[in-house]
């Protein structure tokens, strides 16, 4: 028996709460749009695909910035029981081609700015139905014209809480991206355990990510999180550079700040950093990678304002093991939220002792079902009701769980196991280092430890620079672990949200 389960209902609760003339979403024109107004966006979208044909758990492309048409379309898609796929709108223009092959799409919706990198995917596949937003149609239909008719109301279909909502293509150091499907029944579990109790959002709120809503943080912070709880979405479009972070705060003044590792780092170098009204800010938030203790120390010192640090996945849709408000360890990824089990296990995935290292299992509500057309990879990372994250952790004394690095990037030195994270914290600290990446490197025939730097801007490579670094790194760790080779470079290879690729250090020149 189905049920209404769907997740475009959470603009509908939005109004049965007397919330309608409230702002659901601030542009990054600033222009305000009501929840009663989200709402005729998301049935226009939903009337416009119906009239198109598009049918119950057929997919739809989403190629959107940050814009009303994000969530008016991945909304809109739902509540006719079709399936949204949002996607790095940054990705190569043949990865457009993969997704839709991949994943079936019957249509795409697809931001003017970004046409000229998919119109030649769609040349070649004719059964792919096109809808551009924010701009001319270019021979597709005008999801601009569907926002600004007068829609009729297009009911939500009855879904089962199983149901596929949504998909999210997660990738990885290697391989093609994976397609990883979301129920209907994935999304109130993140709000409920996490961003309810944890992070006390509450209506009127004013949240603002850094982090775009393609990606499953970037969703929940400026979609899922504020709807379900009355809150208002501070949008950016383009670039987050820190000058546009610093205005967007300054301006619209937000409760709740999520961002990455790499953002909060880049904005703390910058001058117009004690310049910006903080004030407004209780807490902020960070995840993709976990927050060095130095860029935790630095930001509080200078705002008083905690950052909590989580670890969520785009298999689990967002964060499950997190820092709490008082409570919070820097360098540490918290304790399980409620509803969620971890364990950390060895390579025969038996529990490890009190004080190992090991991967770390999860299980909980909002887990994926399963990654679309990779039935191996499937099982392998979905293992009776748990999935391997691929992080690799210990629990300090006190129980808060230490980030070691990925399974993949941990370094055997001298035949013993070594994690880049803590030698690139120590390097942090260091008054002359903005940004450590450590990887291994070959040096006569042995694997020794390389560090690539990123100094502050008022530091310069000079002599003995290299020696101090190292002699620095030899105070604290094991002597095994100093670098033996530093280079210094501008900026490291990154994935969309910021998080270094080691692989690529390690790839050779």
């Amino acid at each position: 028996m189905q049920t209404i389960a769907n997740v475009s209902t959470l603009v509908d609760s939005n109004l049965d709460a007397g919330r309608g003339d409230a702002t659901a979403i601030i542009t990054t024109d600033d222009q305000r749009v009501s929840f009663s107004q989200l709402h005729s966006l998301v049935c226009g979208v939903a009337s416009g695909l119906s009239d198109l044909g598009i049918r119950r758990e057929e997919r739809v492309l989403l190629v959107l910035d940050d814009t009303p048409a994000f969530p008016a379309s991945f909304l809109g898609a739902m509540r006719i029981g079709a399936v949204p796929i949002a996607v790095n709108f940054l990705a190569r223009p043949e990865d457009f081609g993969y997704f839709l092959d991949d994943s079936y799409a019957v249509a795409a919706i697809v931001d003017s700015a970004f046409l000229d990198k998919i119109l030649p995917q769609l040349d070649s596949r004719a059964g792919v139905q096109l809808i551009v937003a924010n701009g001319a149609s270019e021979g597709g239909a005008s999801l601009d014209q569907w926002l600004s008719a007068s829609s009729r109301e297009v009911a939500p279909v009855a879904t089962h809480p199983d149901d596929p909502a949504f998909w999210l293509y997660s990738s990885g150091s290697t391989g093609s991206p994976k397609g990883v499907v979301h129920r209907h029944a994935d999304v109130a579990p993140t709000f409920d355990n996490y961003a309810r109790p944890i992070l006390a959002i509450k209506p009127g709120d004013v949240m603002f990510s850094s982090t775009k809503m393609y990606h499953a943080y970037g969703l929940g912070n400026n979609l899922t999180f504020p709807l379900s709880a009355g809150a208002t979405s501070v949008y950016l479009t383009g670039r987050p550079t820190p000058d546009r972070l610093f205005e967007r705060v300054n301006t619209h003044h937000p409760d709740i700040y999520f961002s990455v590792p790499a953002l909060y780092n880049a904005i703390l170098a910058s001058p117009q950093f004690d310049e910006t009204d903080w004030s407004s800010v209780r807490l902020g938030v960070s995840a993709a990678e976990p927050l060095p203790p130095e860029i935790w120390h630095r930001f509080y010192d200078r705002t008083g304002i905690e950052i909590l640090d989580g670890l969520g996945s785009t298999e689990m849709l967002h964060i499950f093991c997190s820092n709490r408000p008082g409570e919070v360890r820097p360098g540490t990824s918290g304790q399980p939220i409620d509803g969620y089990q971890v364990e950390l296990r060895d390579e025969q995935h038996q529990v490890v002792g009190p004080g190992e290292a090991g991967e770390m299992w999860v299980r909980g509500p909002s887990a994926l079902s399963g990654y679309w057309h990779q039935r191996e990879r499937t099982e392998a990372k979905l293992v009776g009701g748990w999935f391997a994250s691929g992080d690799r952790y210990h629990q300090d004394q006190n129980g808060y769980y230490v980030y070691e690095g990925r399974v993949d990037d941990m370094m055997k030195i001298g035949g013993l196991w070594v994690s880049p994270i803590e030698i690139e914290n120590r390097l942090m600290e260091h008054e002359a280092v903005r940004e450590a990446a450590v990887v291994t490197v070959e040096i006569d025939h042995f694997s020794r430890v390389m560090a690539a730097v990123i100094l502050n801007e008022t530091n310069q490579v000079e002599d003995g620079l290299v020696a101090a670094l190292q002699d620095w790194c030899r105070l604290t760790l094991p002597h095994y672990q100093y670098p033996h080779v530093v280079e210094f470079v501008t900026d490291f290879p990154r994935t969309p949200t910021g998080k270094i690729q080691r692989f690529m250090l390690r790839a050779p020149s």
